[in-house]
């Protein structure tokens, strides 16, 4: 029986150390793509900035690779084992099928308490440690919000920016526009043939040195020695989120677990808004508790689908196990065609899940539950079915 279980779990743990690292370099060459390979083709970060985004992003994608490998394990270690005969020798040794999967039981177990602690803790803060990572680069690319000789409007509408030339934070020739308040006429503009683009505390700005303040309102025009402008562009939003408040998928389950309570506790005070004696202060509380209301939704589908993924592993161990044996393949690319099935299948249950985040009243983090609850029965049937040969 030792024998036995060595050799299953040593194959079990090689095939899963196999293609858990071709899940995660496939998962993580679409964030590369995406994210990453803009700055190392453009040479504007180092290789070992780009390797530390790489290695950030590991723990985010581990999350969906380690149940996608296991799966994928069971399926070819026990696909091989029922294929070459071996199941059928055990058997006829009076072994079943349950004790010889008891070691590959104990392993799920495992894994499921690792994608915990990741899901958890570690994939959120080194998601947030990679953002920022991207930030403080993206610093040095700045001017890929400003593109030279356009017109660009700021996200308020407030002002209108031009540069001739834009050479990562420097500027040459640069004009400001000022709208006012109707936001239907030009009050003002200043100019100045030099000019570098820099943030503070999380804001993108416009410094121009040497420049000249026409108001047009007023017909006046000063030299300035240095002026700054706020510019509000899509980057000045992405970097306020890596250097501020963290965004809700971003959060550990400690961070969830506080915001929810502090949203609860805004709720549980309606109680005490009827008897304030400004009728304006109780509307605006009446608002709060609402906008609370609405929130403690999406944080509790956040939650239950940190702690509800966890448990793939012991699902798909299941299911991959009798489908294994049933498929009698020893092919590596069937019982991987398969484990994909099975993974989007199990995976459009959290898609759903997450699409009804606001939709309080069809309880959506209680459908995360259900691909676990399903693939557990279904898994069980399976292998109970399987240790009886039927």
């Amino acid at each position: 029986m030792k024998t036995l279980h060595g050799y299953l779990l040593r194959e079990t743990l090689a095939t899963l150390l196999m293609t858990v690292a071709v899940f995660t370099f496939v998962l993580l060459l679409g964030n590369v793509l995406r994210e990453i390979i803009g700055l190392l083709v453009s040479g504007q970060a180092p290789f070992t900035i780009i390797l530390l985004a790489i290695a950030l992003l590991i723990p985010f994608v581990l999350v969906f690779a380690l149940p996608m490998g296991m799966l994928t394990a069971t399926l070819l270690v026990f696909g091989r084992f029922s294929a070459d005969n071996e199941l059928t020798a055990s058997r006829a040794s009076g072994l079943s099928l349950l004790s010889l999967s008891t070691p590959i039981f104990l392993l799920s177990a495992v894994l499921s308490a690792v994608c915990a602690l990741v899901n958890m803790q570690v994939a959120p803060e080194c998601r947030v440690a990679y953002k920022k990572v991207l930030w403080r680069t993206g610093i040095n690319r700045a001017g890929t919000f400003l593109p030279e000789k356009t017109f660009i409007k700021d996200a308020k509408g407030k002002r209108v920016f031009y540069a001739g030339s834009v050479k990562g934070t420097n500027l040459t020739d640069v004009l400001i526009y000022t709208f006012d308040a109707a936001n239907d006429r030009i009050d003002g503009y200043a100019r100045a043939a030099q000019g570098r683009l820099f943030t503070d505390k999380g804001v993108l700005q416009v410094q121009l040195f040497d420049a000249w303040i026409v108001d047009l309102k007023e017909g006046t025009r000063m030299p300035v020695p240095i002026y700054s402008a706020e510019a509000q562009f899509a980057y000045t939003n992405a970097a306020s989120e890596a250097e501020g408040a963290v965004a809700l998928s971003d959060m550990t389950f400690v961070q969830l677990q506080s915001e929810l309570r502090r949203l609860e506790r805004r709720i549980n005070s309606s109680a005490c808004v009827d008897k304030l004696p400004n009728e304006k202060l109780r509307e605006k509380l009446r608002e709060c508790q609402e906008q609370a209301e609405e929130l403690t939704t999406p944080l509790k589908v956040q939650m239950h689908r940190q702690i509800s993924f966890s448990f793939a592993c012991i699902g798909f161990t299941l299911v991959g196990i009798p489908l294994g044996i049933r498929a009698h393949r020893r092919e590596t690319t069937f019982g991987i065609a398969i484990a994909l099935v099975l993974v989007l299948l199990y995976y459009s249950f959290f898609i759903v899940g997450q699409s009804l985040a606001a939709r309080a009243e069809y309880f959506p983090y209680l459908i995360l539950w259900l691909p676990n609850f399903f693939f557990q029965i279904i898994g069980g049937l399976l292998l109970w079915r399987a240790n009886r040969g039927i």
